[in-house]
């Protein structure tokens, strides 16, 4: 089968490349490696074609004949990004219609990464039902991503599958740098004997979601005959920041106290839990990944 992975030298987008050619996929890879690397594929490159674009380019690129499926990674995935250039809003939105359009020529599946952030302003545990409290330009984007896949299901029966993840960790996160995932940002400073900085107390908890689980469950949403609607991927587990640094120490068998700082940020969000029932019940997902375990893989 013929697969093209949108954002596949990113951090998430990469794990899943390397899975699809461990089963034999013929995979194309497009990423114009904003926040992605070369490193993420280095190792299977020769088995795998790389084109270096936008998706806003993917109708002209002559290699996207003939696809079987479409996993849709390249989106700025960062809550700073939109808040430094609204544009992006826009820029996300526009790109996945292209990616819609090519399934379209194609008559192939997406399945498309969403995200937990539309959940923002609701009382955890975050499910599907729940009303959309727009708070954000990033929660924006994500959330007409999932409105524009509904409509192109609807009029043109472009089979689409949105999955709203919650704080993914796990190995290739180097590229994002500032933008990586808390768990990666702690574990860098602390193997170099520095303190972890925490905005506010440390009381505030993420739902932890390992990177191979993710991926799983959009293979899930692939495979199934499912389509016009949106999950979540998540632990159905929460951690404060405290305990996370708790658990680093652990791990690298160390005593590093972290440093606290006032939060800056508007509309943060203080609480994350994923109610990922409906996955469980429409795919099978079930995260097999713990998170000392899923910290222990990284290191």
């Amino acid at each position: 089968m013929k697969i093209l992975v949108t954002g596949g030298a990113g951090f998430i987008g990469s794990n899943l490349v390397h899975d699809l050619v461990n089963e034999d996929y013929e995979v194309i890879v497009v990423d114009n490696l904003s926040t992605g690397s070369l490193d993420n594929i280095s190792d299977i490159i020769d088995k795998i074609k790389f084109i270096k674009t936008s998706c806003a380019e993917v109708l002209k690129i002559e290699e996207l004949k003939d696809l079987d499926g479409i996993y849709h990674y390249g989106i700025p995935s960062t809550t700073q990004l939109y808040r430094d250039d609204r544009s992006l809003v826009g820029r996300a939105v526009n790109e996945f219609i292209e990616i819609l359009e090519l399934a379209k020529r194609e008559d192939c599946k997406v399945v498309y990464a969403s995200s937990s952030s539309v959940y923002n302003g609701n009382m955890p545990p975050f499910h599907e039902k729940m009303t959309v409290h727009v708070k954000d330009f990033y929660t924006e984007a994500r959330y007409l991503m999932e409105r524009v896949a509904k409509l192109y299901d609807d009029f043109y029966g472009i089979r689409s599958v949105g999955f709203r993840f919650f704080s993914v960790y796990g190995p290739r996160e180097e590229a994002k740098k500032n933008f990586a995932n808390l768990i990666s940002q702690f574990l860098w400073d602390m193997k170099k004997g520095k303190s972890p900085l925490i905005y506010g107390d440390g009381t505030q908890t993420r739902d932890f979601t390992y990177v191979d689980d993710i991926n799983c469950g959009f293979k899930l949403g692939m495979e199934s005959d499912i389509d016009g609607d949106v999950f979540n991927l998540g632990t159905g587990k929460c951690y404060s920041l405290n305990k996370l640094v708790d658990i680093l120490n652990e791990v690298l068998d160390m005593d590093i106290k972290p440093v606290y700082k006032k939060n800056p940020i508007q509309n943060y969000v203080q609480e994350t839990l994923a109610d990922a029932s409906k996955a469980r019940e429409h795919f099978g997902f079930k995260p097999k990944v713990h998170l000392k375990e899923g910290i222990g893989k990284i290191i």
